[in-house]
């Protein structure tokens, strides 16, 4: 900037000095003429001369400053809000460029949030507030409210509430070609809900399709073939992928079809067979709006009194044998004394109120979490959030996941039981936990704790100064993943290898939903 102002500076100065020169010399040739007599010819040609002169200066002047700037600084970050463009750019290796998508792709979504047919549950109160949710108005001891942060947030609301957190992001660019991404804010998860059930699947292809023909249309995707960019599909990755699913009617395919499949997406459980998914926390019920918040939420599960040794949430999948969720009723129920749980079963609203949700996993040690419709739970991060240790039953629950996010060291923060053990009844939940020393238990809950910033997503109409949140790592972990790719490249797309299915996966629960 401070080169590209001394040059139009100089251009400046070089016109007003031609401008004084023809001035002067219109001056003395007035004096002269009353003198003597002078070739009239000469006299008008000269000026108009030496000012195209000048004019051919300049235009070298801008050539130059056009090659050696602008050219040899291609990359070279724009100014946006909060950043700077000079070498101590903090923002770095870390712009995103977001597509000004046609309002068809999110907001007209959210605006058929009523429910219709019996197809499209009523989403209006979930997208509410940013996609938080109505907050919520403990009426016991006023701990959960939305005054401190507390929302009744769905556990599938993670396309809203992220592309509203992405607006307040330090570091967006409105100049794609110095972006280290590119976000797409399609609402793929309300899009998958809306035309689930009952449509045929040209239908529930339909937005997917519209899109990824919009983005491949545009100049921003010629510059990597789509590898730069990213979208969040806030529901598990099988939801995408129709046509490689144990269940052939399940979901759309937008991540299976050309311009889906070259792009990189975030999800609540990654397929972990297809490139280019990663897996994110699900929402919890707590958005805080400060560090404040954060550090005195920390502070209070940990000095917590928690007189249950365990705790389950959830119901019973009768339909599913294979699933070991009655098992693990069962032990609960026969240790009346050690073993909290609330009832799941269907019509019950139990599972539904995040007051007792909350309270239950702030008064037990260990949380037991074995998988559900799929591998992964929300009740996972609420319970980490309210300082419970989890209890996992299959590796790809949280192992397997979320590595961005959790010690690759999982006997840090957590426990395993084998769902074989459970399956035949050879071991005792209750005995497993008993024999973790105590020391050992408040070391483990100190690394929960230590984790709940990351398990968190923080109000997007706040910011938080130091803490790091979900969000915050989302961004940093696609943009290596996304510059990653589009190295890789090295301007050559190739088509990725969609033959990997869930035939892999062949226990996986065919409803794959929560």
């Amino acid at each position: 900037m401070v080169f590209a102002d001394r040059v139009l500076c100089m251009n400046f100065q070089l016109i007003q000095s031609a401008q004084k020169g023809c001035r002067a010399r219109r001056r003395r040739a007035e004096g002269l003429m009353k003198e003597a007599p002078v070739d009239q010819k000469t006299a008008a040609a000269a000026p108009p001369l030496r000012f195209m002169v000048v004019l051919v200066a300049v235009g070298w002047i801008s050539f130059l400053y056009y090659q050696f700037s602008v050219l040899a600084g291609y990359g070279r970050a724009p100014l946006v809000a909060g950043g700077r463009s000079d070498s101590a750019d903090p923002c770095r290796g870390r712009y995103i460029y977001v597509h000004d998508l046609p309002p068809r792709f999110n907001a007209d979504i959210l605006r058929d949030c009523r429910k219709t047919k019996d197809h499209w549950p009523d989403m209006c109160g979930f997208v509410s507030n940013a996609g938080l949710g109505h907050p919520l108005a403990d009426p016991i001891d006023k701990v959960f409210t939305g005054q401190n942060g507390w929302y009744g947030t769905h556990q599938f609301a993670l396309d809203t509430i992220f592309h509203n957190r992405m607006k307040q992001y330090a570091c967006l660019t409105n100049q794609s070609s110095v972006a280290d991404a590119v976000f797409v804010p399609f609402y793929a998860g309300f899009d998958f809900v809306r035309y689930h059930w009952g449509y045929d699947n040209v239908t529930k292809d339909a937005a997917s399709v519209d899109l990824t023909q919009w983005l491949m249309r545009r100049p921003e995707w010629r510059r990597a073939g789509g590898r730069d960019h990213f979208l969040v599909a806030g529901r598990t990755g099988w939801d995408f992928r129709r046509s490689t699913n144990i269940n052939p009617n399940w979901g759309t395919d937008l991540l299976v079809m050309p311009g889906g499949r070259e792009m990189s997406v975030l999800v609540v459980e990654s397929s972990l067979v297809h490139e280019r998914e990663y897996s994110v926390p699900y929402p919890t019920y707590f958005h805080p709006r400060s560090d404040a918040e954060v550090r005195g939420w920390q502070d209070r599960v940990r000095g917590l009194e928690r007189r249950w040794l365990m705790a389950f949430v959830g119901a019973p999948r009768p339909d599913n044998p294979k699933n070991i969720r009655e098992k693990i009723i069962k032990q609960c129920t026969a240790a009346p004394g050690a073993c909290a749980q609330l009832g799941c079963a269907f019509g019950s609203s139990q599972c539904h109120s995040p007051y007792k949700i909350m309270r239950l996993f702030q008064t037990a040690t260990f949380c037991l979490q074995p998988p559900g419709d799929s591998y992964t739970r929300r009740s996972v991060f609420d319970s980490m959030v309210a300082g419970c240790i989890p209890v996992f039953f299959h590796r790809v629950s949280a192992y397997l996941q979320y590595k961005w996010y959790l010690p690759e060291d999982h006997t840090r923060y957590s426990v395993f039981i084998t769902e074989e053990d459970v399956r035949t009844g050879n071991v005792s939940i209750e005995g497993v936990l008993r024999q973790i020393l105590p020391e050992t238990v408040e070391r483990m809950r100190e690394e929960v704790i230590r984790l709940i910033p990351t398990m968190l997503y923080a109000d997007p109409r706040s910011k938080l100064e130091t803490v790091r949140d979900a969000f915050d790592i989302a961004v940093d972990g696609i943009i290596g993943k996304v510059t990653a790719a589009r190295r890789n490249a090295a301007g050559a797309v190739q088509p990725i290898d969609t033959t990997l299915g869930s035939s892999s996966w062949q226990g996986l629960d065919s409803r794959r939903g929560k």
